[in-house]
């Protein structure tokens, strides 16, 4: 018989999941820790649904513990702690369950709020977060993979009285021994990370909808996405490259900018091998953006993420983005390919 801590973690889990600010597609996570066992959200599945299906897995928390303190490998893989008696869906944890394990809180809610991104992504994200977030226990973890790299990374800053993570490059975490808590907790850290919003030009519907005559590619239903190709200053951000993990495992490395001149017929035939996945994305400066037409709902989730964290990074700001390593290391990644798979397979969306 579950809780009502765990009841009300299902609540403010599918609370979270359908507010897009915060958390897209199957990313974000949220766990709680009871009688030695930590259940956390499956990896891949959305927080969204989480009063309509079972999304959390338990994991045998003092092994894991354990495992962290002895830098064992085997924590990569955290589906390796999971108590398989209690999890008949045989469903895998989350790619992020060490974080969740490490700090010492009952509670703890994870997502990639576009304001705490927007952030995080800034060389000075840790003078920022330091300024804006004074008076609440927290660290500024500079960009490591999720998984044990990550891990590693927070053990070395976590305090006894941590109880906000600002990831570089990622997300944030927040940590209580409620859930009324840890919510009230993440909309304090949201709030005070609120930055100004550029409002973005008027799409080019006509000029898209020319742009993609027999393409696979079409215009999207949500007109959000747009703002990422009409506000020049968030195209030329996006233009950098890669500024997050979930980015890269559902659009791709870094995003596609059309030349003048380029149609989406053009970009698709310019691809250099034939066996080369469209890209879920074209952005067309000034105009607006196209989707593939057979892109996924997590793509799509990523796409409105896109355009929610460029439109509220300043102009001047100096970015840190995703290096060639660190894109590959993530698309090489076990972990992550499993969640495409998932992506791909749409299970995420049941």
């Amino acid at each position: 018989m579950r809780s009502l801590e765990f009841e009300a973690l299902l609540d403010i889990s599918a609370r979270v999941g359908a507010d897009p600010l915060l958390v897209q597609g199957a990313g974000g996570n949220t766990s709680i820790k009871e009688v030695g066992t930590l259940w956390i959200k499956a990896s891949g599945l959305w927080l969204a649904h989480a009063r309509k299906r079972d999304v959390m897995v338990p994991v045998a928390l003092d092994p894991l513990l354990e495992a962290l303190e002895r830098n064992d490998p085997a924590t990569e893989k955290a589906q390796h702690f999971v108590i398989s008696e209690m999890n008949p869906s045989g469903l895998r944890p989350s790619i992020e369950t060490t974080v969740h394990a490490l700090m010492p809180q009952k509670v703890v809610i994870h997502v990639h709020c576009v304001e705490t991104i927007a952030t995080a992504v800034q060389t000075n994200g840790a003078a920022i977060t330091a300024e804006r977030l004074a008076g609440i226990p927290h660290v500024f973890v500079p960009y490591a993979r999720p998984g044990l790299p990550l891990a590693k990374a927070i053990a070395e800053r976590l305090q006894e009285n941590t109880s906000v993570l600002i990831l570089g490059n990622h997300g944030l975490a927040v940590a209580a021994e409620t859930v009324a808590d840890a919510a009230m907790l993440l909309t304090d850290v949201s709030r005070r990370l609120t930055a100004q919003r550029r409002q973005a030009p008027a799409t080019d519907l006509a000029a898209l909808s020319r742009l993609a005559v027999d393409s696979a590619y079409c215009l999207p239903d949500d007109v959000r996405l747009h703002a990422v190709a009409t506000d020049l200053e968030s195209c030329r951000i996006a233009a950098g490259g890669s500024l997050y993990p979930d980015h890269v495992i559902f659009l791709g490395k870094g995003s596609v900018i059309a030349a003048p001149g380029e149609t989406a017929v053009s970009i698709e035939t310019a691809r250099t091998e034939p066996s080369e996945s469209l890209p879920p994305l074209l952005l067309f400066p000034g105009k607006g953006v196209l989707v593939e037409k057979t892109i996924s709902a997590g793509a799509l989730a990523m796409a409105r993420c896109l355009a929610d964290v460029t439109a509220r990074i300043p102009a001047t700001a100096r970015l840190r983005y995703l290096s060639d390593a660190e894109n590959a290391e993530l698309l090489g990644w076990d972990a992550e390919k499993y969640r495409q798979q998932l992506n791909r397979a749409g299970q995420a969306l049941q």
